[in-house]
């Protein structure tokens, strides 16, 4: 009998739990994969590369809004990720959705709701609250730059995260092992792709889909 591996990606050990919980009876044979950060859930996502699901939190440490989401859908495009989160405005849950994930959780929800989503994506399906469809005037404008986004290699989205996160060429370079000339090249890919003059402006930009987040 195949196992189900359910990779849990959160940093409070409480709520990680919870989720453990609300999965068990899914599978008979079931393998829960824990991480408390976003470079163990990427990790796991590189040790485990058949896991069936992720079920992942947008605010954790080493990871800013939803550049850990672009990074892991770029780097893992086989990998079903539902995000589980305490932000469920119709804002966040729709540029989840449009970022790749395959359904979204809140942290608001029943062990009977968290189940049922599970499943749904587990079955091929997407999985969502009742929300708004219709984006608003000003969320219209980011789709375009959630399009230019998406074209981000795995690596790019990685850097451009730790720009997000203030650190320098030569603190990436060390955090990623490369060479400091490596992350020059991937800073100038992004700024090209991303259709800025700077790194200031790339995060900005970055920024502009993490707005609607709250911690």
């Amino acid at each position: 009998m195949q196992t189900l591996t359910i990779i849990i990606a959160d940093d409070h050990p409480l709520f990680r739990g919870a989720l453990s919980q609300a999965v068990q009876g899914i599978a008979q044979e079931l393998a829960i994969i824990e991480a408390g950060d976003f470079e163990a859930a990427r990790q796991a996502s590189e040790h485990y590369r058949q896991a069936d699901l992720m079920l992942l939190d947008l605010a954790m440490p080493g990871v800013s809004g939803f550049s850990g989401l672009m990074s892991l859908r770029a780097e893992f495009p086989c990998l079903p990720i539902v995000i589980v989160t305490a932000s469920d405005d119709c804002a966040t849950i729709r540029r989840a959705l449009e970022l790749g994930a395959s359904g979204f959780i809140s942290k608001s929800s029943g062990l009977s709701d968290i189940r049922t989503g599970i499943q749904t994506v587990l079955d091929g399906g997407i999985w969502a609250p009742m929300h708004d469809a219709t984006p608003s005037e000003d969320e219209q404008g980011l789709h375009e730059l959630m399009d230019r986004l998406k074209t981000l290699t795995p690596q790019q989205s990685r850097v451009l995260s730790m720009l997000g996160e203030g650190l320098l060429n030569k603190q990436i370079a060390y955090e990623l092992k490369v060479s400091e000339a490596t992350i020059k090249a991937h800073v100038s890919a992004i700024l090209l792709k991303l259709n800025v003059d700077s790194r200031t402006q790339a995060v900005i930009k970055l920024g502009k889909i993490n707005m609607a987040m709250v911690a």
